[in-house]
């Protein structure tokens, strides 16, 4: 289960790098990006707390309306992802 989580996590952080390094998205939701990617990379908290932290980041920015729709295509899929971890 651990491997399994941390594989996901490995997904979505492929994800929010992705997110946080296009200059077409606007500065605030690259921001916010990094932060999810910042709490996934936490090696001391266990996956379903990185995961919860990294969603509640996300959430935030998720229904911005001056981000593009290929972003908000990406971060709903990462947040997907995110939700099956528990």
């Amino acid at each position: 289960m651990e491997a399994e989580h941390e594989q996901k996590i490995r997904q979505v952080l492929d994800i929010v790098t992705r997110i946080s390094e296009d200059t077409t998205v606007p500065r605030n939701i690259r921001r916010k990006a990094q932060e999810a990617k910042n709490y996934l990379l936490d090696q001391n908290s266990d996956p379903a707390v990185r995961a919860a932290s990294a969603r509640m980041a996300l959430e935030e920015v998720s229904e911005d309306p001056n981000m593009p729709v290929h972003a908000r295509t990406q971060l709903w899929g990462a947040l997907s992802i995110l939700e099956t971890i528990r």
